[in-house]
């Protein structure tokens, strides 16, 4: 963690922006702590906000776009032979692949402030043959709305960023395990309504 915050200090915006790159894709960067950090460094006033911003909004959007063109051209055979490389699994990867048939472009928004599985939805919606148009319009705008969330957030933080990162990981946890409950609960109700609709329909036919 420490070795992030001192390339980020040394190499600014172009490692904000290649950092954010890599952690949206699957490595393990800390990118909520890594965004928070830099609106410490604005606050402090070793940042301007513009830049740093747009160098943390163009890593999400390269980020979130390259693990779509992931999945758009590898397909999901491929990705799940590798994906041990990206922290893959393969349970997690047929679990969002679900979530995204039932709520669709929604898990592109929403998949940014889930805890490891941002770029699950953008490779499954690549696998999906999604176009291009159709992601951009809900991954970059969910994309956009994250990192001005945590850019904000470390800057009023201020000097108490540090102290409060470790609970912000914590609720970030409970917010994925809040939404995934929500979101299953969501699903259960939609298939009884169908079955529902199914039992009352009237039969057609002769007797």
């Amino acid at each position: 963690m420490e070795s992030v915050f001192q390339w980020i200090t040394t190499y600014g915006y172009g490692m904000i922006f290649l950092l954010l790159t890599l952690g949206v894709v699957g490595l393990p960067v800390p990118d909520e702590t890594l965004l928070v950090f830099c609106g410490y460094l604005i606050f402090k006033g070793r940042m301007h906000p513009l830049p740093a911003w747009l160098s943390a909004l163009a890593g999400s959007w390269c980020g979130i776009t390259l693990s779509y063109t992931i999945g758009r051209t590898l397909g999901l055979g491929v990705v799940r032979r590798f994906g041990k490389y990206l922290h893959i699994t393969e349970e997690r990867l047929d679990r969002v692949h679900q979530w995204f048939d039932r709520i669709g472009h929604w898990a592109l928004f929403a998949g940014y402030y889930i805890a490891g599985l941002r770029h699950f939805t953008a490779i499954v919606a690549g696998a999906s043959k999604l176009r291009f148009v159709s992601f951009a319009a809900y991954a970059w705008p969910g994309g956009l709305l994250w990192v001005t969330t945590f850019l904000t957030l470390g800057y009023y933080l201020g000097e108490n960023w540090k102290s409060i990162s470790g609970a912000i990981e914590h609720y970030l946890v409970y917010f994925s395990i809040a939404l995934g409950a929500a979101v299953a609960i969501y699903c259960w109700f939609s298939w009884r309504r169908k079955n529902a609709a199914g039992v009352s329909r009237p039969i057609s036919g002769k007797e």
